[in-house]
C-alpha cells in the first residue's frame, strides 16, 4: 500500500542566448554533471531527469505543461545558471500545477581567483540570475522550496531528498480516498470537519458506507483463507494465552483474520487507501476490528478511530511520504490518554483501545485476547507492544470553520518506567517538546485534537512545507516554543487567514 508510481523530478536550467552558443554548451554540460552527480550520491529517494536548457518563454511554458501532463513527474527543480530574464517564466509558472524547488547553487564551489575573467563572470552568475528569478516567483505569490548551497555537498542532497518526500505528499494527496464504516462519534467535535472543503483543499475523497456493507465482505471470506492468515499470525507474533483455552483463543484470533481479509478486499475493490471505524457502529461484526486494523495500518493503509477521517487521511499521507525510506521506524494513528506528571519524568501515554500500528513496535509484538467494554461485542484479539524510542512528530489537522490548521509537535519517545501488565494495547510514551507543560498548553491553545498521525520518519520542516504547498496554516510546537510568542503567532495567523494574505 505504499505509493507505487515510478516518480521522477525534472531539472530545469534557466539561461538566455545573449552570450552565444559556446556559453549555452557549457551551461548544458554543467547541468548534466550536476544531475549525474546528485543521482549518483545514493541519497535521493527519486531520480532527477535533466531537461534541455530553457532560454525562451515558449520553451519554459512547454516544459512546465509537459511536467503537468507527465504522471511520473512529481515536481520540478529550477536553477538559473546564468542570467535568465524572469518575465520569460511568468506564463509557465501560471500554468504549472505541481511542487517545485528553487535550487540556488552554482557549478563551481570556489571562486577561481587566478583565472576568473569577464567571460567566466557572465557564464557563472547564479548569484545574479537566481535573484532575478526569485523576484518574479515571489511577486507571483507562488509557494516553493528554496535550497541554498553547492550542489555536490551532502547537505544539499539531503535537503533535496527531504523536499522530494514532501513533494510526493503534495502530488499523492489528491489520490487519497477515505472509506468511512460508520459515522463520527456522537457529540465529539474535533473528529468532525468539512468534507467538501477537504476535497477542495487536499483532494481527499471521503465516502461513507453502512458497516453491514463490510459485513457482507467479511462473511464471504473462506475458512481456508482465514486459517492461512491465522497461521501467519502465529508465526509472526508471540501468543499470550494468559490462561485462556488455546482453541477458544484461536477462534477469537480467527475472527480478526476474517475481518482483515474482508476489510482489505472491500478497500481494494473500492480503491480506498484509508478508512475509519467506530466502536458504536459495528452492525453484524463479531468483534471490534483490532488486530485486523493494526495489520492493515502496518500494510500502509491510513486509519482513524471513531470516524476521524482527517487523521485517517493524514496517517495515509505520512505513509506515502515515507514509503521506501531506508531504516524507517514507522508511523501510526495515535491518541492522547494519560499524563505522568512526576517532575523529571513527565510524558503522555499514547495508545488507543486497540488500533495502534505494530510498524512502530520495539521487538516482537504479542497477540492477546482481552475483554473490551466498548462496542458490546465478544473479546477482540489485538497486538500488544511497546513502541520504539527516538524522536518523532505528532500531527493534528483541525477544522477551524473558515480554514484548516495543521499542528505539528516534535516529541521524544521513551520507554515507560514500569511495565503495564493490565493494559493490553500497543503504547507509545512521549514527552512533547519543549516540555510537557509548554507543549500541552500550546497544543490546547492551537485547538489540537486528541487523535494524531504520528511518525518517527518525517521532520517538522517537511510537514510545514507540505502545509505551505497545500495552502493551509501550519503551527509548530518544538524546542523553540514559548507561550507568549506562540499566542502572538496564532493571533497573526488568524488575521492573515481572515484577510486572505
Amino acid at each position: 500500500m505504499g505509493q507505487n508510481k515510478n516518480y521522477k523530478f525534472w531539472f530545469c536550467t534557466g539561461s538566455q542566448d545573449l552570450y552565444g552558443d559556446e556559453c549555452l554548451r557549457k551551461v548544458a554540460e554543467h547541468s548534466a554533471k550536476i544531475v549525474e552527480g546528485l543521482n549518483k550520491k545514493g541519497i535521493l529517494p527519486f531520480e532527477i531527469v535533466l531537461k534541455p536548457t530553457l532560454i525562451s518563454q515558449a520553451s519554459i511554458r512547454q516544459t512546465f505543461n509537459d511536467a503537468n501532463n507527465d504522471e511520473e513527474c512529481a515536481g520540478v527543480i529550477t536553477w538559473m545558471h546564468t542570467f535568465s530574464p524572469a518575465k520569460m517564466w511568468i506564463i509557465g509558472h501560471q500554468e504549472y500545477r505541481k511542487p517545485f524547488c528553487h535550487l540556488h547553487t552554482q557549478f563551481n564551489e570556489e571562486i577561481p581567483y587566478d583565472t576568473m575573467d569577464m567571460d567566466f563572470m557572465n557564464e557563472n552568475q547564479s548569484a545574479h540570475g537566481d535573484r532575478e528569478y526569485g523576484h518574479i516567483v515571489t511577486r507571483m505569490g507562488i509557494e516553493r522550496k528554496i535550497i541554498v548551497g553547492h550542489w555536490d555537498s551532502e547537505d544539499v542532497a539531503k535537503a533535496l531528498a527531504s523536499w522530494m518526500r514532501t513533494a510526493i505528499g503534495v502530488v499523492e494527496s489528491s489520490h487519497i480516498r477515505v472509506c468511512r464504516f460508520g459515522d463520527n462519534m456522537n457529540n465529539v467535535a474535533v473528529t468532525e470537519g468539512d468534507k467538501v472543503e477537504a476535497q477542495i483543499k487536499f483532494g481527499w475523497e471521503i465516502d461513507h458506507y453502512n458497516v453491514n456493507d463490510l459485513v457482507e465482505y467479511v462473511d464471504a471470506v473462506s475458512n481456508s483463507d482465514v486459517d492461512a492468515l491465522v497461521e501467519e499470525y502465529y508465526s509472526k507474533y508471540d501468543i499470550a494465552l494468559e490462561g485462556r483455552d488455546a482453541d477458544e483463543f484461536r477462534r477469537h484470533v480467527s475472527v480478526q483474520a476474517r475481518e482483515e481479509i474482508g476489510m482489505e478486499k472491500f478497500l481494494k475493490d473500492g480503491n480506498y487507501q484509508a478508512f475509519v471505524t467506530h466502536f458504536g457502529m459495528l452492525g453484524g461484526l463479531k468483534q471490534l476490528p483490532g488486530l485486523a486494523v493494526q495489520r492493515l495500518m502496518e500494510k500502509g493503509y491510513g486509519f482513524g478511530g471513531e470516524g476521524d477521517w482527517k487523521t485517517a487521511a493524514m496517517d495515509r499521507l505520512i505513509k506515502i511520504m515515507t514509503a521506501g525510506m531506508k531504516d524507517a521506524k514507522g508511523s501510526s494513528f495515535m491518541e492522547d490518554y494519560t499524563y505522568n506528571l512526576v517532575p523529571g519524568k513527565e510524558g503522555i501515554i499514547q495508545a488507543h483501545m486497540l488500533e495502534v500500528s505494530p510498524a512502530i513496535a520495539e521487538g516482537k509484538p504479542v497477540i492477546k485476547v482481552q475483554p473490551l467494554s466498548m462496542g458490546n461485542r465478544e473479546d477482540p484479539a489485538r497486538i500488544v507492544f511497546q513502541s520504539k524510542e527516538g524522536s518523532g512528530i505528532a500531527c493534528s489537522l483541525v477544522d477551524l470553520g473558515h480554514r484548516f490548521r495543521l499542528i505539528i509537535n516534535a516529541v521524544e519517545c521513551k520507554k515507560v518506567e514500569k511495565p503495564l501488565p493490565k493494559l493490553p494495547v500497543g503504547i507509545n510514551f512521549w514527552t512533547p517538546k519543549p516540555n510537557l507543560k509548554v507543549g500541552a498548553e500550546a497544543w490546547i491553545l492551537a485547538g489540537g485534537a486528541h487523535h494524531t498521525a504520528f511518525t518517527y520518519d518525517l521532520t517538522v520542516e517537511q510537514m510545514v512545507d507540505w502545509a505551505a504547498a497545500m495552502g493551509v496554516e501550519a503551527v509548530v510546537i518544538d524546542e523553540n516554543t514559548n507561550i507568549r510568542d506562540f499566542k502572538n503567532e496564532l493571533r497573526w495567523n488568524e488575521m492573515a487567514f481572515r484577510l486572505g494574505l
